[in-house]
C-alpha cells in the first residue's frame, strides 16, 4: 500500500494541480483518439447494448478525465444515428486510487453534460458517471460488467511495482 500512497496526483484546481499540469496526458489521449473511436464503434455494432459501460483506469482528475467519456458518447451517438437507433444509456466508471480528487470531477459534471449536448446538437441519452476508487492490482468490477476498458497512461506503473 505504501507505493499507492506515494503515486498520486495533486488534487484541486490550483497552480500545482494535475488539472493544470497534464498537457502530456492530454496529448496522449488526443493522439490515440481515432483508435479508441474505431474500437468503440466496432464494439457497439457487435453488441448493441441498452447501457454501454466503460471503465477508465487511472482517470485522475481535471479536464482530461472526461475527454474519454465525451469521445465515447459522441462515437456511439454517431453510429446510433447511422443505424437509426436511439442511443443507449451510458455508465462510466472513473477509477483511480482512493486519494484521487473525485470531488473536482463531480463538480465539473453539470458543465460537462451541458457542453456535450451543445457539441452533439441534441439531448443525449442518460449518462451515469461513477467514481470507482481502488487499485487495479486487485478486482474492481464483477465479471462481464464492463464493455470497454480505457487507460491512457496508467498501466505503465505495473512494471514499477
Amino acid at each position: 500500500m505504501a507505493i499507492q500512497q506515494v503515486l498520486h496526483m495533486n488534487g484541486g484546481t490550483g497552480e500545482t494541480s494535475y488539472a493544470n499540469n497534464s498537457t502530456f496526458q492530454k496529448n496522449a489521449i488526443l493522439h490515440t483518439k481515432h483508435i479508441m473511436e474505431e474500437c468503440i464503434i466496432n464494439l457497439y455494432n457487435k453488441t448493441l447494448p441498452d447501457c454501454f459501460k466503460v471503465a477508465d483506469l487511472g482517470c485522475s482528475s481535471g479536464p482530461n478525465t472526461l475527454m474519454v467519456a465525451s469521445t465515447v458518447v459522441k462515437a456511439v451517438d454517431a453510429i446510433s444515428q447511422t443505424l437509426n437507433q436511439d442511443p443507449p444509456m451510458f455508465q462510466f466508471f472513473l477509477n483511480d486510487l482512493y486519494s484521487n480528487d473525485f470531488n473536482t470531477i463531480f463538480e465539473s459534471l453539470p458543465d460537462f453534460y451541458k457542453r456535450l449536448e451543445e457539441e452533439i446538437g441534441h439531448k443525449i441519452g442518460p449518462c451515469f458517471i461513477n467514481g470507482t476508487p481502488g487499485t487495479f492490482y486487485g478486482r474492481l468490477f464483477p465479471n462481464h460488467s464492463i464493455h470497454f476498458f480505457h487507460s491512457s497512461s496508467t498501466l505503465h506503473w505495473l512494471s514499477q511495482v
